[in-house]
C-alpha cells in the first residue's frame, strides 16, 4: 500500500473509532419506556450511590431500607456505595457516563442531573413511571405502602423537573436557618425579633465586633469573636437576590448575577468584614464551632446541621471544655422584607439511570420509590433537621409524636433539631429554588465565590471599589466559564451547556479527515499532472 493511501486508511479507522467513542454510553442507549412485563423471577443486581456525613444513624437508615426492600423483593439485590460529598458523587457519575457504568440509583441534586442529561438517554425520565397503574405512585403491584401521587408534596416534586420532565424524586428537604446566641444578643441590648432582617443582623454584628483596648471583646470576654458566620455563601447571595426581586439566571441559562444588586450585597459584605463582624465557613470554619464556644452571635447553616448547634449539641468538632452555656434560638435566614420571606429549598433527590434493559430500570425505580415509604422517610428525617417529602409521612402519628417531644433529650429529640425542622414545615410555601440547566451548578459556585473573594480581599487590606468589582466579575466569569452558558439550547429552550469533550474531539476528527481527504485528492491530481508532463518530455 502506498504511504499516502496507508495514511488515509489509518486516519479513516481512527475517525471510526472516535465516532464510536463519542457515541459510547451517552448515545448508545434507547429511550426508556416502561416495559409491558416485569419478570419478578429474574435476578437483578443494582448499585445505589448515597451520601451521608459519616453519620452512623443515617447509614443504618440506608442499610435497614435495603434489607427491608430485599425481603420484599428477594430477586433484587442492592449494593450501596457511600460518599461523604455530593461533589464526589457528581464527578464519579460524569466519569462513569462515558464508560456506560453509571449506578442504577443515585442520591443527587437537580443541578447535577441537568448536566447528566446532556448525554442522550443517560437518566431515565420518570413521568411515565409515576403514572403507571401497576408500579407507579400507589401502584397495584407494589409490595409496600408507598405514597400515591396526591401524597407527594407538589412543591418538592416540581423541583425535580427539568424542561417539564421529571428526572428525579425528592428524598429529603431542608432549608437554611440562623442559629442565634440569644444570651449574647440581649447582653448587647437587643431583643430577638420573630423575623430577622439584614439591617438588624448587620447592626448587632457590628456592635458585637467592638474590641477593648486589650484586644478582647467585651461581649464575650474572649480574644476571639466573629459575630456573623455564613456556611454556604452561594445561598447567601442567591437568597438576597431573590428577596430583592433581582436577577440571578433564567431557565435558558442566561446569567443575570452580575448586576447592581449584587454589587450592593458585596459592598455590605466588604463593609462588615472590615468591621470584623462577618466571615464565612471557607475562611474561618464551621459556624457551629464558634457559636458553641461563645465566639459567634449569628450562625447560618442548613437546618440539616442543627445537631451541631447549641450548648448541648450532640455533634461538634470542639472539645467539651470549650462549650459555653447560652440560650439558643432558631430563625429563618435574614430577610429584606419580613412580610414577604424568601428562603432556599434544598436537600437531596434521587434519580434513576437508564440502562439497556428496561426491566432493570423498572427494578431500580421500585427501590427508588421504596425510599419514599414512611419508615425510610421518618427514619432519615429524624437524624437531622430534614423534613419528609410526602404528606403521608408528615401526617404519620409517629412523626407528629416525634415533633411534640422536642427537648425531651439531647439525642433523638434534641430541641434545636426539632425547632429547625418545624421552621421549614412552617415555611414550605416561602421556599424557592433556582432555575436548573446544564451549568447551573457552576453559576451557583460563582455566586458564592463573589462573596468569598470580597471577604478575603478586605482581610488582605486590598482596595474594594468599582474597579475591583469589575475585575472580580471578569475573573469569576472566566473561572466558572459562565460566558459559555446559554450558547446552546435544546428545542424546548433549556440550556445544554458546552459540548462534551468527545463531541468536540469528534468534530475535530471530522474536520481533520476532510482536510486530509482534500490533501489526498490534491496530491493525486498533482502527481497525475507531473506524470503527464514527464511523458511529454
Amino acid at each position: 500500500m502506498k504511504p499516502l493511501n496507508r495514511l488515509f486508511s489509518t486516519l479513516l479507522a481512527s475517525f471510526c473509532a472516535l465516532s464510536a467513542a463519542g457515541c459510547h454510553g451517552s448515545r448508545g442507549l434507547p429511550a426508556f419506556s416502561v416495559p409491558e412485563h416485569f419478570d419478578d423471577a429474574r435476578e437483578y443486581e443494582l448499585t445505589f450511590w448515597a451520601k451521608n456525613d459519616t453519620n452512623k444513624i443515617q447509614t443504618a437508615v440506608y442499610t435497614d431500607a435495603i434489607k427491608a426492600f430485599e425481603k420484599l423483593y428477594p430477586n433484587i439485590h442492592v449494593n450501596i456505595r457511600l460518599y461523604t460529598d455530593y461533589g464526589r458523587i457528581y464527578n464519579d457519575v460524569i466519569t462513569n457516563i462515558s464508560t456506560a457504568t453509571t449506578p442504577n440509583v443515585c442520591i443527587t441534586y437537580p443541578d447535577h442531573i441537568a448536566t447528566y442529561i446532556t448525554g442522550q438517554n443517560v437518566v431515565a425520565p420518570l413521568d411515565e413511571l409515576f403514572a403507571d397503574p401497576e408500579y407507579g405512585f400507589g401502584g397495584s403491584e407494589l409490595r409496600y405502602d408507598g405514597p400515591d401521587a396526591g401524597e407527594m408534596i407538589g412543591k418538592f416534586l416540581d423541583e425535580c423537573a427539568i424542561g417539564g420532565v421529571h428526572y428525579a424524586i425528592p428524598f429529603m428537604r431542608s432549608t437554611e436557618a440562623c442559629y442565634i446566641n440569644v444570651s449574647m444578643l440581649e447582653s448587647l441590648g437587643y431583643e430577638l425579633p420573630d423575623v430577622l432582617t439584614w439591617d438588624f443582623v448587620w447592626e448587632a454584628s457590628d456592635k458585637a465586633a467592638e474590641q477593648a483596648p486589650d484586644g478582647t471583646y467585651p461581649v464575650n470576654g474572649q480574644k476571639t469573636m466573629i459575630p456573623f458566620i455564613y456556611k454556604s455563601t452561594d445561598n447567601m447571595m442567591i437568597q438576597q437576590l431573590a428577596q430583592r426581586g433581582a436577577g440571578y439566571s433564567t431557565s435558558k441559562g442566561d446569567v443575570l448575577l452580575f448586576g447592581g444588586d449584587t454589587e450592593e450585597i458585596l459592598r455590605d459584605v466588604a463593609d462588615h468584614t472590615a468591621a470584623g463582624a462577618f466571615s464565612t465557613f471557607k475562611i474561618s470554619s464551621y459556624p457551629g464551632n464558634f457559636l458553641n464556644a461563645g465566639q459567634c452571635l449569628f450562625a447560618v447553616d442548613s437546618t440539616a446541621g442543627a445537631t451541631w448547634m447549641g450548648s448541648h449539641a450532640p455533634n461538634s468538632d470542639i472539645s467539651p471544655d470549650k462549650f459555653v452555656e447560652f440560650e439558643i434560638a432558631t430563625r429563618p435566614v435574614p430577610q429584606i422584607d419580613p412580610s414577604n420571606p424568601k428562603m432556599i429549598s434544598q436537600g437531596p433527590s434521587v434519580c434513576v439511570f437508564n440502562k439497556a434493559d428496561p426491566e432493570e430500570v423498572l427494578a431500580s425505580w421500585l427501590f427508588a420509590q421504596f425510599l419514599l415509604t414512611n419508615d425510610v422517610q421518618l427514619g432519615y428525617a429524624e437524624t437531622e433537621g430534614y423534613i419528609p417529602v410526602t404528606a403521608k409521612a408528615q401526617s404519620d402519628p409517629a412523626y407528629l409524636d416525634y415533633l411534640s417531644r422536642s427537648g425531651e433529650d439531647d439525642g433523638a429529640h434534641y430541641a434545636v433539631k426539632i425547632e429547625a425542622t418545624q421552621l421549614l414545615l412552617d415555611n414550605i410555601e416561602n421556599t424557592f429554588v433556582t432555575p436548573v440547566f446544564n451549568g447551573s451548578a457552576s453559576l451557583r459556585d460563582a455566586a458564592g465565590q463573589l462573596i468569598e473573594n470580597t471577604a478575603k480581599s478586605v482581610r488582605r487590606k486590598e482596595t474594594v471599589d468599582g474597579a475591583y468589582f469589575e475585575k472580580l466579575y471578569d475573573d469569576v466569569r472566566s473561572l466558572y466559564r459562565l460566558d459559555q452558558l446559554g450558547e446552546r439550547t435544546a428545542p424546548g429552550g433549556e440550556d445544554l451547556g458546552p459540548l462534551p469533550g468527545t463531541s468536540v474531539a469528534l468534530l475535530c476528527g471530522i474536520g481533520s479527515v476532510w482536510i486530509l481527504m482534500g490533501a489526498y485528492l490534491l496530491t493525486g491530481a498533482i502527481r497525475k499532472k507531473l506524470e503527464e508532463n514527464r511523458r511529454k518530455t
